[in-house]
């Protein structure tokens, strides 16, 4: 079997959903908010310009993912599967925000939850690549289990942490 990265995933407080071209004004209504990208190397994401190549990237991706709250429907966040290798079992999961009133750990870990519970499905290890400054992003995925495992560069030669969770990890970290 394949790894779908487009699935429809519900949770108690949020549901993933393929991203449309049509859900670009109401992601865009989140990521408008400077506070989200303060920490993020592309720290200007918050601006229209800016946020339409990274929409319009998520969209050729084919694995983006658009969060909803389940409470009311609206669009409050999103990710991203990247680079699916079936040969070394092994997915990206990254690209990953939320509007600030969804910060604070359930909504985030539900997310994760969700996706890593799918993407375990079809592989044995998932990544996170998270810059150096992007502190939320590294404790939130040390919450969930993920562990710090290299320094690389990105495609523009900025430097990127990579932490990783294997299913193992993730299948124990359940049961305690």
């Amino acid at each position: 079997m394949t790894l779908d990265r487009q699935p429809t995933l519900r949770g108690d407080l949020l549901e993933l959903r393929p991203l449309k071209a049509d859900d670009f004004q109401g992601l865009f209504a989140v990521a408008s908010d400077p506070l989200l990208w303060e920490q993020h190397p592309e720290s200007n994401r918050y601006q229209e310009k800016v946020f339409r190549r990274f929409f319009a990237d998520a969209l050729e991706s084919g694995g983006a993912l658009v969060a909803l709250a389940r409470s009311s429907g609206a669009i409050i966040g999103s990710s991203r599967y990247h680079g699916y290798d079936p040969q070394r079992s092994v997915v990206e999961i990254g690209w990953t925000f939320l509007g600030r009133d969804y910060w604070g750990g359930r909504y985030n870990g539900e997310m994760k939850r969700l996706m890593l519970q799918h993407a375990f499905r079809f592989v044995q290890r998932v990544i996170f690549r998270i810059g150096p400054e992007n502190f939320r992003s590294q404790k939130a995925v040390e919450k969930i289990g993920g562990v710090f495992t290299k320094k690389t560069t990105d495609s523009q030669g900025e430097e990127i942490w990579v932490y990783e969770l294997t299913a193992e990890k993730f299948s124990a970290s359940k049961k305690g």
